[in-house]
């Protein structure tokens, strides 16, 4: 992919960062899944006192949010020492999790100060949703889990990614809705990993707002300017420090390779699976650029 370089802008502080803990998950999203994970992945080359050093260093550099994603974060053996020390850390907390299998020490983990959780609901037809995540019985299991959640008094945001038509995701918003969730969106499916089939990635399906005081690393430490903008990377956190990346040529050119917000209005809570980097949008404030 050529990158057509675009007048440099000032970046904010760092106030998101999203961690790729891992690859694995339960599921596998045939035709949805931005980072092509699955039961066979793995958690990546990142070692726990890799991970512990970057949360550690994100302290430094403007108090940031930190996302736990993968793949299925929960899977990753060291995920609960790992959202313990950013919580003792004084960084606030986000969870992105399916949903499909929570151990009841997770389920302290979410109710604690600090801890935000979310999840991606696909439909209320049972059989549909299952399809869209490869796997028999998710929808049950997912759907289950949310009720508990709520009834733990644990609030928890769902997205109902649009994947094509006839899906019934304003059937499943409703019914999110009357469940009790007060936080469910509707984005459109970006066409990057499983969903982009054959076509190249292309920072056309970005925000605007992608590296604008956040980041994303993955599994292997390199360094994106969002999940979604994982085709988008500058050095890694494995062989060099975030503040040395964040603050690098390399990493001001991705940042001005992406085209401007298509809105003038922030980035606001409608966005998922974070709240700051407008992957699959649900609302107008955070549709692609172009």
């Amino acid at each position: 992919m050529t990158l057509v370089p675009q007048a440099p802008v000032e970046r904010t502080a760092l106030r998101f960062l999203s961690l790729e803990i891992t690859d694995r998950c339960q599921l596998t999203c045939p035709s949805m899944c931005f980072v092509k994970a699955g039961p066979t992945r793995s958690h990546g080359t990142m070692a726990e006192e890799d991970w512990r050093r970057i949360i550690d260093e994100a302290t430094t550099l403007g108090k940031p949010t930190v996302q736990f994603i993968g793949g299925e974060p929960t899977l990753h053996p060291a995920f609960t020492t790992l959202v313990g020390h950013t919580l003792n850390a004084g960084l606030r907390v986000r969870i992105y999790s399916n949903l499909y299998k929570v151990r009841a020490e997770h389920w302290q983990l979410f109710s604690r100060p600090n801890v935000r959780l979310a999840t991606s609901y696909h439909s209320d037809d049972p059989h549909e949703h299952d399809a869209i995540t490869g796997r028999n019985g998710s929808h049950a299991a997912t759907r289950a889990n949310i009720i508990e959640a709520l009834r733990r008094r644990i609030p928890v945001k769902v997205a109902v990614i649009h994947g094509g038509s006839g899906q019934r995701v304003e059937a499943a918003r409703a019914e999110m809705l009357g469940l009790g969730v007060r936080d469910v969106s509707i984005g459109r499916l970006r066409a990057v990993g499983n969903a982009a089939v054959s076509a190249l990635p292309s920072a056309s399906e970005l925000c605007g707002r992608c590296a604008d005081g956040k980041a994303a690393i993955l599994p292997d430490g390199r360094v994106a300017v969002c999940e979604i903008g994982r085709f988008l990377c500058a050095g890694d956190v494995k062989h060099a420090s975030l503040a040395s990346v964040l603050g690098s040529p390399q990493w001001a050119r991705l940042a001005a390779s992406v085209p401007g917000p298509g809105s003038s209005v922030p980035c606001g809570p409608d966005c998922s699976p974070n709240d700051d980097t407008c992957e699959p949008s649900g609302g107008d404030t955070c549709d692609p650029a172009s």
